[in-house]
């Protein structure tokens, strides 16, 4: 897969937080959730997974500072399921920094020391919550677990979180252009016109103006493509038929599955946005597309 069509997968949150060549961002983020003031951004060392996928997920950003390891996920929707998700990152995280460790060895006789997680999601949906919640994998069972993973879930919708924010000059910037867009689509405009208004009313003093602007066309996938797939799934869900698609849904489904890759082609999206976003197989999508006479990348 080319590293355009990488990027593209991307959320923006990842684009603008979990990109080595916005370090002091990531460093900015680290210092506003947990209340420190490190300075030196060669400290971060990204533990995040590449082209990870289980079940379509996909890790956004993880990192090492000092000894802690720290996964951050961005959520547009609200999902109680965040632990669990963690919980399957957290292990796909840990055994490649076992592998490419030298100082732990789980065979040892004696206690292994380990980097402490620090499992955090970012909330910017359109469902009011409270600035903070915990959420725990626990709540998921029936019974008394001997597993659990906690998530703290803070709100960073544009005006909420204020100390949070305002700690985090990209955080609040990156609130702000999120909220902007969703303005701009309230008036009508399309999700591309909605981006290009957003930057353009962007304060010349944002720091991540220079970086939206100079990879306005990745910005402009990227929210596109988070937009559909919310959209996608919503109209799973909306059918009841989110599980066993892909072993083979009924007539209506599969005609609805149908009209929303051909949506997706006809909005020139890339192959693996497409396949990812409505778990179909890239087969499918090429003889689609060439039944509408649309080229695919």
């Amino acid at each position: 897969m080319s590293d355009a069509n990488r990027q593209y997968r991307d959320r923006l949150f990842k684009f603008i937080f979990g990109n080595p060549e916005n370090r002091e961002w990531t460093l900015s983020l680290y210092n506003a959730v947990n209340g420190t003031h490190y300075t030196n951004a060669e400290d971060i060392r990204y533990t995040t997974i590449r082209d990870a996928v289980y079940m379509s997920m996909r890790n956004d950003v993880s990192f090492l500072v000092g000894n802690q390891m720290n996964l951050y996920e961005q959520q547009s929707t609200l999902n109680p399921n965040m632990p669990m998700r963690f919980l399957i990152y957290a292990g796909m995280i840990y055994s490649d920094y076992i592998e490419s460790s030298w100082d732990f060895n789980p065979y040892s006789t004696r206690q292994q020391k380990a980097p402490t997680p620090r499992c955090v999601c970012f909330y910017n949906g359109p469902i009011e919550q409270d600035d903070r919640v915990l959420l725990s994998l626990s709540d998921a069972f029936e019974g008394e677990s001997d597993i659990d993973v906690r998530v703290t879930m803070l709100n960073v919708n544009y005006g909420r979180n204020k100390d949070l924010l305002d700690a985090c000059r990209p955080l609040s910037e990156y609130a702000w252009f999120v909220d902007r867009i969703l303005a701009a689509r309230k008036e009508g405009g399309s999700l591309d016109d909605a981006v290009d208004t957003a930057i353009a009313d962007m304060p010349e003093g944002f720091l991540i103006r220079p970086f939206l602007i100079s990879n306005r066309a990745e910005v402009k996938m990227m929210c596109i493509t988070e937009y559909n797939e919310e959209r996608t799934l919503a109209q799973f869900r909306a059918e009841g038929r989110a599980e066993g698609r892909a072993e083979g849904i009924d007539i209506g489904a599969e005609k609805k599955l149908t009209e929303i890759v051909s949506n997706l082609l006809k909005q020139h999206l890339p192959l693996s946005v497409i396949v990812s976003a409505c778990s179909v197989s890239e087969e499918k999508v090429r003889t689609l597309a060439k039944s509408l006479d649309i080229a695919v990348v």
